[in-house]
């Protein structure tokens, strides 16, 4: 992994290179929320709040305990994963607005209590968090997402999390647990956002609570619905577009945010359903073509 590493550093520019890792983290946490979102049909707004708790569980057990890496990686993730199931239990009697609301309060709450978390170091945040995240650590990990993303969404489970998000009444006639499956929908996006998260915190040396503030869980959001609402190749390619178009846009100051709304706007009017709609990973697999079968004559 280190040789991959000194390769691509040796080929590649440090800004770009600082873009494509960022992009490689969105797509982990897009991911996630397309589980929870995209998939079971569960709005959450407040994605923002599993990342910042993967990033500051993993930041402090670093700085403060010296816990070996890979391990604040999964206790991060471990820990957003234990809030995604407590937030998942209101999910079982709230949908929609009031659901997206719920998610809403529950990340800024975190929000605030960070800004006072004296571990934490409070508005001024963490510094020197050591540099741990790579190119390779990052691909492999993303990797490793997908292709538990896409067995995921091929297994009965998936499937029944698609009916969840079609038709919840339908889907529990027939004999699916709804209850389990909304509850363990969260579990999963908040354990893949809280990865994103840590992963994130040991890439940047440095996080405050105003890197995971709403418009961060927004942002998130849209890179699911641009992309396609229960599409793998749908959250990858809204991750990488909405990573690398504010960097494009720099070149025009202060109007860049106006070019990146106007933008999303002409998409979504001419792609409402997302960008690759409700495609799927085997369904970019061409099937092979049958060999016909002459009738026999008589």
């Amino acid at each position: 992994m280190k040789l991959l590493e000194q390769w691509i550093t040796g080929i590649i520019d440090p800004y770009y290179l600082r873009i494509i890792i960022l992009m490689g983290i969105n797509i982990i946490i897009a991911l996630g929320l397309n589980i929870t979102t995209g998939v079971t049909g569960q709005l959450s707004m407040g994605h923002a709040g599993f990342m910042s708790i993967g990033a500051y569980t993993s930041a402090i057990l670093t700085l403060k305990l010296g816990w070996p890496f890979w391990l604040t990686l999964l206790a991060g993730a471990a820990v957003a994963a234990l809030f995604g199931f407590v937030i998942g239990l209101p999910a079982l009697r709230l949908e929609g607005d009031y659901l997206a609301i719920v998610t809403i309060g529950f990340a800024e709450i975190v929000r605030v209590f960070f800004l006072n978390f004296e571990p934490g170091g409070k508005a001024v945040g963490l510094s020197g968090i050591p540099q741990e995240t790579s190119f390779s650590l990052v691909l492999i990990i993303t990797i490793l997402v997908v292709f538990f993303s896409q067995r995921l969404l091929s297994s009965r489970i998936g499937k029944a999390m698609y009916a969840i998000r079609e038709n919840e009444i339908a889907a529990e006639a027939c004999g699916i647990n709804t209850t389990h499956l909304k509850v363990l929908s969260f579990v999963l996006g908040a354990f893949l956002g809280g990865l994103g998260g840590a992963l994130y915190a040991h890439y940047m040396y440095y996080i405050s609570p105003q890197d995971f503030d709403f418009m961060r869980s927004i942002e998130v959001l849209n890179m699911v619905v641009l992309g396609g609402l229960g599409s793998i190749p749908g959250a990858i390619l809204g991750a990488a577009i909405l990573t690398i178009l504010p960097e494009m846009l720099r070149v025009v100051a202060e109007y860049r945010m106006l070019f990146y709304g106007a933008l999303l706007v002409i998409l979504m009017i001419f792609r409402p359903n997302g960008l690759l709609g409700d495609i799927r990973l085997y369904d970019l697999v061409k099937p092979k073509r049958e060999k016909e079968v002459k009738p026999c004559r008589s």
